[in-house]
This record gives structure tokens, C-alpha cells and sequence, in this order.
């Protein structure tokens, strides 16, 4: 298998779309069980089966080049109506009285947003990169941290690799999206009082 094809393997199997609705079930899961991960179900619904969607309608029409959405001047739609589905989904979740976990990751979600998208009207900052480490982030604090921490990073650096590789991205762009995904979800989590490594 060739280097492109691992990265385009990578850049699929790691989209923002796939880790956003696999993450909140299975960090419902390792963190209260079956009860957990019914209402990691409801944010995935949300949060991202209906911006992937979104784009799916986008791609079958023409309007988006691909599902990654490689064209930056084409993402300011879907990510607006990826900003309105998080807002219902935290909206539901604290109504409904979700568990703080869940609430917690589904604001780490909206706040990375709130930098990606306005950096994005002007620079192609990488949202595969934001996702998937912010998703590291989530789980380090429902497995153990160091452990989760270390395999964590290996896999964004494989996803910023990846996305290099394609030439979607520059190192700067990969990088820019790793610390903003890296940073908002850490310091949201704190502001809920998530600690890390809870089971």
C-alpha cells in the first residue's frame, strides 16, 4: 500500500464527522456504563450524524468537493450548521439532565467551534486535526491519562501526517488545529471539573 493511500485510509477512517459520532457513546460507556452511552447516542445524533448529513447533501449535489470539504471557501455553511446541531444537542442534554461527562464534552465541542470556524473564514486551519485531539483529550479523563495521553498522540500525529501527505493541509495548519483542539477541550473540562483519568 502506497504512502497515499494510508493517508487517504487515515483521513477517512479519522474524519471529524466519524470521531464526533463514535466518541460520546463509547465515553458514555468508560464512564457510566450503558446509561452513558444511551445519552452519547443523543449528542452523536446531533453533533455529528446531522452535520455529516449536511455534507453528504452537499457532496450529492456538487456543491462540496468531498466529505473533508478540502475547498475552505465551501465550509462556512456546513460549519454553521454543524455550530446550530451542537447547540441543540447541548441544549437537550441539559435539559433532559444528561450526565456532566457528556454536557461537558458536548461544550468542548461548541468551543472549539467558536475558534475553528472564524479562523477558517481566513486560513485553512485543520478540523481533523482540532477533532482528533480534542478527542484524545475527552478520553484521557474517562481512561487511564498517561497511557491514553501517549497512544493519543501518536494517532493525531498520524492524522496531521495524513492530512500533509494529501496536500489538504500544510505542517502549520495540522499543527494550528492540534493546539486548538488540544486547548479548548482541555480548559472546558476543567471549567466543568472533569478530572482526568475518572472511570
Amino acid at each position: 500500500m502506497t504512502g497515499d493511500m494510508v493517508a487517504k485510509r487515515v483521513t477517512d477512517l479519522l474524519a471529524p464527522q466519524v470521531l464526533v459520532i463514535v466518541m460520546p457513546p463509547l465515553v458514555g460507556l468508560l464512564a457510566q456504563g450503558w446509561r452513558g452511552a444511551a445519552w452519547g447516542l443523543v449528542a452523536s445524533l446531533f453533533c455529528g450524524g446531522v452535520p455529516a448529513a449536511v455534507i453528504a447533501v452537499g457532496v450529492r449535489s456538487g456543491r462540496l468537493d468531498s466529505h473533508h470539504i478540502v475547498d475552505r471557501s465551501r465550509r462556512t455553511k456546513p460549519l454553521l450548521a454543524a455550530v446550530a446541531a451542537v447547540l441543540v444537542a447541548l441544549a437537550l442534554l441539559v435539559v433532559m439532565g444528561a450526565p456532566a461527562l457528556l454536557v461537558a464534552t458536548v461544550t468542548a465541542m461548541l468551543a472549539a467551534l467558536a475558534v475553528t470556524v472564524p479562523i477558517t473564514l481566513r486560513w485553512k486551519i485543520s478540523f481533523h486535526a482540532a477533532v482528533s485531539a480534542g478527542t484524545v483529550v475527552v478520553f484521557a479523563h474517562v481512561l487511564p491519562a498517561w497511557p491514553a495521553a501517549i497512544v493519543g498522540a501518536a494517532v493525531v500525529a498520524l492524522v496531521c501526517w495524513a492530512r500533509v501527505r494529501l496536500a489538504h493541509h500544510t505542517w502549520a495548519q495540522v499543527a494550528a488545529g492540534a493546539v486548538v483542539g488540544t486547548v479548548t477541550t482541555w480548559g472546558t473540562l476543567a471549567a466543568f471539573g472533569v478530572q482526568f483519568g475518572v472511570q
